[in-house]
């Protein structure tokens, strides 16, 4: 009987063991394999179960080893997610098993009155099902809480996995030393050496504590990554946009300087005609239309600012050999700031330029901006091309959008049909400029 029991202890719950931990690798790594090379993993599992008999650190190295190889070979994942994940794994399923361990060392002294036979083996049996169990929830709690989508950072691979190994090897040492050697531990002189399990219990505890600590710390270190890097480019947006604000002012004292010689013009032109220069007040006319075409937009907005921002972005469309049109009027001078409207127009036009720019080279490309005012409300719409594959996922741009018109307590929908995508927003005018203010303070 304690043959079988042993056969099944090894074999069959060694082998779910193992597939159970390659399945979670798997989604760790969000990659998804045929079932056929689950069974074929396992089918090497338990050859190393089988050729390394006393299991110990040398089969957790192995199966560590199985789990890269299938990472990178099957899975064709990057190496630094491969190695992190594979040590995480493992390092897990060791915790759970060490933990369920010492609560079995320290209630099996309280059978000590049943049949010692009977007791061993409810008590292997449900200490292989409990520790399984707590590793698919700590599996499961890692998978949801602590995963990445946008993959492991080079940088720290390093830094998370000294810590995940130095835990391993602690763990490893714990249960070779006691488990899976002896109740008690004789000394050289051959005195039996007390094993307290509940201190083991709790470093197995605290030593899964840490782990989740690491991980927390890890995607904290993440997330700073990334706001450091979406404020970098933020800090780039800005420049930009002050950039046309500066143009939009110069243009606007350059369209005043010409206003307000027009008179003059007018004047030489007339004392052409009366002089009988019709040639010379043609070639006059011509300067000034020149003069006047710098300063015209091919959008006329209302809005200084916002004239010269499209101007450079459907500019870049037209050079793509995208078609664009553009029927948009905003009131001027507006509550809304400036730079709020080149906030929403800059990251729209530059995701429609983005779509126009990945579709087919045969494929109809256009990008078309609408807008009006209703009342209190500045409606508009930004219409573009794209390809129509794929799923659509909300990036910086869209968020700094939604961040603008969340200020001005508007809306914004997006709808795509077929090829088309537009952008819908709508923002409401303050009553006073002191409402907003006080929300970007």
């Amino acid at each position: 009987m304690a043959e079988y029991m042993d056969f099944f202890s090894k074999y069959i719950i060694g082998s779910i063991q193992m597939f159970t931990g390659a399945y979670f690798f798997t989604a760790f790594l969000q990659k998804k394999i045929k079932s056929y090379l689950y069974i074929l993993f396992m089918a090497l599992c338990i050859i190393v179960i089988k050729v390394i008999p006393n299991g110990g650190i040398i089969e957790f190295l192995v199966y560590i080893l199985l789990l890269i190889a299938g990472g990178i070979f099957v899975c064709q994942a990057d190496w630094k997610p491969v190695l992190l994940y594979s040590a995480l794994t493992v390092e897990i399923m060791q915790f759970c098993y060490g933990i369920v361990n010492s609560l079995i060392a320290m209630l099996y002294p309280l059978m000590h009155s049943w049949n010692q036979k009977i007791v061993g083996m409810i008590f292997m049996l449900s200490g292989n099902i409990a520790s399984l169990l707590l590793a698919v929830i700590c599996y499961r709690i890692v998978y949801k809480f602590f995963m990445d989508s946008e993959g492991i950072k080079k940088q720290y691979v390093l830094m998370i996995l000294t810590p995940i190994l130095m835990l391993f090897l602690i763990d490893e040492y714990i249960n070779s030393t006691i488990y899976r050697n002896a109740t008690n531990i004789i000394d050289e002189s051959g005195i039996t050496i007390y094993i307290n399990h509940y201190q083991i219990f709790m470093i197995q505890l605290l030593g899964m504590a840490s782990l989740f600590c690491i991980l927390f710390a890890y995607k904290k270190l993440l997330q700073n990554f990334h706001l450091s890097t979406e404020l970098s480019l933020l800090e780039q947006e800005e420049h930009s946009l002050n950039q046309y604000v500066e143009e939009a002012k110069a243009r606007y004292e350059e369209t005043k300087s010409f206003r307000h010689d027009i008179k003059n013009h007018i004047m030489v032109v007339r004392e052409l005609l009366q002089d009988g220069k019709s040639e010379q007040a043609l070639n006059y006319i011509a300067n000034m239309e020149d003069i006047a075409g710098k300063l015209s937009f091919p959008c006329a907005t209302n809005n200084p600012v916002v004239d010269i921002l499209i101007e450079n972005k459907l500019g870049i469309a037209k050079s793509m050999e995208v078609d664009v049109n553009c029927s948009l009027t905003l009131p001027y001078p507006c509550l809304v700031r400036d730079i709020d409207f080149a906030i929403i127009l800059s990251n729209a036009l530059d995701n429609a330029i983005h779509a126009c720019k990945n579709m087919d080279g045969n494929a109809q490309k256009y990008i078309c901006i609408k807008g009006h005012l209703q009342g209190d409300f500045i409606l508009l719409e930004i219409e573009n091309s794209f390809q129509g594959k794929g799923t659509f996922k909300k990036g910086t741009g869209l968020i700094n959008i939604a961040t603008v018109v969340e200020k001005y307590h508007g809306a914004m929908n997006i709808k795509t049909q077929g090829t088309s995508f537009a952008l819908s927003v709508m923002l409401i005018i303050p009553q006073q400029s002191e409402s907003i203010s006080q929300q970007i303070g």
